[in-house]
């Protein structure tokens, strides 16, 4: 009998740590699991609206198999291809230009004064500025191949880079400042040891927040007016009605979006202790 109560007991404990482990296991990847589930719910009640009892015209909606039918076939005939490499040159040329302007120039206006006295109305007012208003004038300055695309996508990046390297720098904490001084740094040690350092952060949020300005630049960009490209693909499938292609486009420039602010987002988190503490200059 005492063997028998000994074997439920030890049946018991090991069920409790089973549930104990489940728990942990879930409240650590809870939001894996809950984004997960969504997702996975969001692609099921897609196919049997789109597809499978077509409940709506897969002309106007389309459906996750088909989708990927059409992004497999896309990839095996090659037809992509030339388009992927259109657009991610015009994206790497005007997102790199961006920030090899806006980075240097950014710093040049947070750290004098009186460059941001001359400089800040027109930052603030072409910030305030719809890139795409300005698209026309950029064809008729550079024409409708690649060039105007990397002028359209600079424009888009750029300010996002510029003006977060200008708050950065603005905000280094003037007791950091005030330290370095005293020991009698001078202006270049002083900006190489405690603002340049203390910028990186707002750097890197800049960055990550043009990915997305850019990515806007290279669709609007190829609607308006190209010959190649992901968004010119986007347009053509619109225009004749292939919907599974245009939602193959939009998910490349969706994915594209994630994975690369997805790793400068990691990049961030590893200078986040650089980052100014509110109330550090007080």
């Amino acid at each position: 009998m005492a063997i028998h109560e000994s074997t439920d007991e030890l049946l018991v404990d090991i069920k409790l740590a089973e549930v104990s482990y489940l728990r942990k296991f879930y409240l650590s990847q809870e939001k894996k699991i809950l984004g997960g589930a969504a997702f996975a719910t969001f692609l099921i009640l897609w196919e049997l609206t789109g597809n499978t009892f077509q409940w709506i015209n897969p002309m106007f909606m389309s459906a996750p198999s088909l989708i990927f039918k059409a992004a497999v076939e896309m990839f095996r005939s090659g037809d992509i291809y030339h388009d992927l490499y259109v657009s991610g040159v015009e994206f790497l040329g005007g997102y790199f230009l961006a920030a090899a302007v806006g980075i240097p120039f950014g710093i040049i206006v947070g750290w004098y004064k009186r460059a941001s006295y001359l400089f800040d109305p027109f930052i603030n007012a072409m910030n305030a500025t719809p890139r795409v208003a300005l698209l026309p004038l950029v064809i008729i300055w550079l024409g409708i191949g690649i060039l105007s695309k990397v002028g359209i996508i600079f424009l888009g990046a750029v300010f996002s880079i510029l003006i977060n390297t200008r708050d950065g720098v603005k905000t280094t904490p003037v007791n950091l400042l005030n330290a370095a001084r005293s020991f009698g740094a001078s202006e270049w040690m002083v900006f190489k040891t405690v603002v340049f350092p203390s910028t990186i952060p707002f750097i890197l949020t800049g960055l990550r927040l043009a990915v997305g300005r850019a990515l806007v630049g290279v669709l609007v960009g190829e609607l308006y007016a190209a010959t190649a490209g992901i968004g010119f693909m986007i347009t053509v499938a619109g225009a004749t009605f292939q919907t599974d292609k245009v939602f193959v486009g939009v998910l490349i420039f969706a994915v594209s979006g994630m994975i690369g602010m997805e790793l400068l987002t990691k990049i961030e988190r590893r200078f986040d202790k650089w980052r100014p503490q509110v109330g550090a200059s007080e």
